[in-house]
């Protein structure tokens, strides 16, 4: 055996005994995660103050493009771990770029003014007062993702089994795609919060002061706290990853009512101040990732790949 490939196993035993094992498994994802939701304002507020209009529309379309590409990667991948971190970073890249800038570019287009509070600042920005009227196509679509039998979403099948509305078995022999599962989860998820988050502050429904706000606020974190502490005794790499990125999205909730309500200041939003302080999370975040990324896979993923590998040279 060569030196480099006794270095090179010398390493992935390593990061196996320090990281690939409870807690760490599920925690390291799940900071990142919850960081990069942080990291899409800052990203679209730096664009809009820097590039302003059109510059920052063009940018914004780049990472979209960037992101159709990564999940265009992603998919050709045979390792679900991979998969799943390519998948998630395609999400993110078409979220921010192309969903979020063409909300931003219909509200100035249409003129869309500010929601603001009684002390007159704004409380909700004009593109998301126009992405409230996507409403009507997420729950068109959530109907598709409820009722798929192909689904291994275990909030799904428990509706399934809970409505007594289950579609059948999954096909026989059906392969997932890692990247576009993970990428369209994510989307979906993203989305499904905001509204649910901008439907709750709306005055004509509830208001972010009304009692029953405290109440959502707090149940979303009783389920953030429960989700987390299931992910911190995962010991499956790949399922940790997907496990945590629905957690960090849930538990990034509660950091947005508290920042609605004005008990923190948004670290991710107040650029000027913590305009370093976000660029070193930003930093610390793509090491973590790095560090994942060299875990190796659990023995039911090299299984799996042996398998399709296995397969593809029979064919």
């Amino acid at each position: 055996m060569s030196t480099q490939s006794v270095g090179t196993a010398g390493v992935r035993g390593w990061l196996t005994w320090a990281f690939a094992r409870p807690p760490f498994i599920g925690l390291f994802p799940f900071a990142v995660f919850f960081i990069s939701q942080g990291l899409g304002h800052s990203v679209m507020i730096q664009m809009e103050e820097s590039l302003g209009d059109p510059g920052m529309y063009y940018f914004a379309g780049a990472m979209g493009l960037i992101g159709a590409v990564l999940l265009w990667y992603g998919m050709r991948q045979d390792s679900e771990v991979s998969g799943t971190w390519l998948g998630y970073f395609a999400a993110w890249l078409l979220w921010t770029g192309w969903v979020e800038f063409s909300f931003v570019y219909y509200a100035r287009w249409l003129g869309v003014a500010p929601l603001l509070d009684e002390a007159g600042e704004v409380a909700t920005n004009p593109e998301y007062l126009v992405m409230m009227s996507s409403l009507g196509v997420m729950l068109v679509t959530l109907v598709y993702f409820l009722f798929n039998r192909e689904t291994r979403c275990n909030f799904f099948r428990w509706c399934q089994r809970w409505l007594g509305m289950g579609t059948g078995k999954p096909t026989e022999g059906h392969k997932r795609n890692f990247a576009a599962i993970t990428a369209l989860e994510t989307i979906y998820l993203i989305w499904f919060f905001y509204l649910f988050l901008l439907l709750i502050y709306d005055e004509n429904l509830l208001g972010d002061r009304h009692p029953v706000t405290y109440g959502i606020a707090a149940l979303n974190v009783v389920w953030a706290l429960y989700l987390l502490r299931r992910l911190l005794r995962f010991r499956r790499v790949a399922t940790a990853l997907r496990y945590s990125i629905a957690t960090a999205i849930i538990s990034w909730n509660a950091y947005e009512f508290v920042g609605r309500w004005g008990w923190v200041d948004d670290f991710f939003v107040n650029l000027e101040k913590y305009g370093w302080q976000v660029v070193a999370v930003a930093a610390v975040s793509l090491g973590v990732v790095a560090l994942c990324l060299g875990m190796p896979a659990g023995k039911k993923e090299r299984e799996r790949m042996a398998a399709m590998q296995q397969e593809l040279s029979s064919n």
